[in-house]
């Protein structure tokens, strides 16, 4: 555990790689294989259990699954479509071109059929501690009629069920096996698991491109990857001297978009001090968001006030950002009682643009009377503590949320771990009933009011790559779709 308390400066950085650029060795030929650098390997390619960005982007290229969205977050067909036959029920037919499961280890493939879709969900049943469990509760039974055709049966009625099969579909001889799909995933997506050793190596199916995933957690580290030309792509989780610097590389092509990743302040709420209402305010008021963004955020990086972004389809009102205001703050601790300073611990990765921009907030919130202590941890033992509860306050990114539903994910009574994603114990009778209403604007309003979180901002998305590498862009949430059809050329 290492425990920050100065400020992260990058101006060594920078001249570690204007120095190490100089003496540059000329850029051996690249073999066929494309190598993508990312800062966190993944955790888990089970999609029934995978929480973590780098597990849920892998898993969304190695499996299919029934329902997709559009731009808007709107639910869309991706293996079938479906017709509600009736509030309670679900009718689903496969496509008429059927995929194809693909086994890594063994010259063995299959034809994805109605059969692994319901092996795929009456499999939440048994998992007691799958996170997206809770989400199946309401499914009574389902039904196949024939290899292209199931029925979904539900307990009570769900308008918005369609939206929640995205998990990724399993063979069911696989499932009746209790295979490891955490270490060994078969899937029938575009790319399949090749080997999975110091790095995890995949291959597109169509056309055998073979693509290595390399974990390389410091930034400066990847980017002289990058330049050296031992890696081809990075996206994401650098600090913006970086990207700029990048910028500046004939060899390199940077492209930038708008993000819809959310950033947030999780709360203990069975903290006494953190129960205070007040304490909270005067948390999100001691939060310079954007000083923040402008020293240690990309470009197109923008403040946030809820968790699902403002061209989303529910978002009717835009709900006010809470400005950086210390003297309000430090008011707001001495109504609540509270001795100034307060200390308060702040739980984080090692990634080190998470704890650049801790040491940031850990300065900015001096004036408002908070004494923050930063833990850096690494990511498995940081993220385990989270789900534990073990923390007063962390940082984390939702990555790729398309449905309102997170609402009650996130903050329901009933969605502790492991049934849910209520990390911080957070309980509110009137906000269980607007979720149960699916009241979406009063949701929302009711969060921002009763600060559960601290919303921070939508991080701006960027990819990195060396000239030659083509059909690769950001996408607003950050997945790795184009990893599907990346290409390289010679320049």
């Amino acid at each position: 555990m290492k425990i920050f308390n100065v400020f992260t400066t990058f101006s060594l950085i920078v001249l570690s790689l204007t120095t190490t650029s100089c003496h540059q060795q000329v850029e051996k030929p690249l073999n066929r294989e494309i190598v993508f650098a990312m800062g966190q390997a993944p955790l888990n390619l089970d999609p029934r259990y995978a929480t973590d960005a780098a597990s849920e982007r892998i898993n969304r290229l190695i499996y299919q699954s029934l329902v997709d969205f559009d731009a808007q977050s709107k639910p869309n067909p991706s293996l079938a479509t479906w017709r509600a036959i009736s509030p309670t029920e679900y009718r689903f037919s496969l496509n008429q071109v059927p995929s194809t499961f693909h086994y890594p280890t063994a010259l063995i493939s299959s034809r994805l059929n109605a059969n692994d879709v319901k092996a795929t969900y009456d499999s939440f049943a048994s998992l007691k501690d799958s996170p997206h469990a809770a989400e199946f509760d309401n499914i009574e039974n389902i039904i196949v009629s024939d290899d292209r055709t199931l029925l979904f049966q539900l307990k009570k009625p769900d308008k918005h069920f369609p939206a929640k099969l995205i998990i990724g579909i399993l063979p069911a001889a696989l499932i009746a096996k209790n295979h490891d799909f955490s270490h060994s995933p078969v899937g029938s997506g575009p790319l399949k698991l090749l080997s999975w050793q110091n790095q995890l190596k995949l291959v597109r199916v169509s056309d055998g491109q073979t693509i290595s995933l390399q974990e390389v957690k410091d930034p400066t580290v990847r980017v002289l990857k990058l330049l050296h030309g031992e890696v081809d792509v990075l996206q994401g989780e650098l600090p913006p001297e970086l990207v700029k610097y990048l910028q500046t590389k004939a060899d390199i092509l940077v492209k930038t978009n708008s993000g819809a990743n959310f950033s947030y302040l999780g709360l203990n709420m069975q903290d006494p001090i953190l129960k205070n209402l007040k304490v909270r305010q005067a948390i999100a008021h001691a939060i310079d968001r954007d000083a923040i963004i402008q020293k240690v955020m990309v470009s197109n990086t923008r403040v946030a006030s809820a968790i699902l972004p403002p061209e989303h389809y529910t978002n009717q009102q835009a709900l006010p950002a809470y400005a950086y205001q210390p003297a309000l703050a430090r008011k707001l601790l001495l109504e609540a009682g509270i001795k100034l300073p307060l200390k308060l611990v702040y739980k984080t990765s090692t990634d080190a643009q998470r704890v650049r921009f801790a040491t940031i907030m850990q300065a900015k919130m001096l004036p408002a009377g908070i004494q923050l202590e930063i833990r850096s941890l690494d990511w498995g033992t940081f993220f385990e503590e989270v789900k534990q509860g073990n923390f007063q306050l962390y940082g984390l990114t939702w990555v790729g949320i398309k449905t309102p539903e997170i609402y009650s994910k996130a903050f329901g009574s009933n969605s502790i771990p492991p049934n849910g994603f209520n990390r911080g114990r957070y309980a509110d009778l009137e906000l269980d009933q607007l979720l149960l209403d699916e009241n979406w604007q009063a949701v929302t309003t009711r969060i921002h009011n009763q600060l559960p979180y601290i919303p921070l901002w939508y991080e701006g998305q960027f990819v990195a790559m060396r000239k030659g590498i083509h059909n690769f862009s950001p996408k607003p949430d950050g997945n790795w779709d184009d990893l599907a059809t990346i290409s390289r050329y010679a320049h």
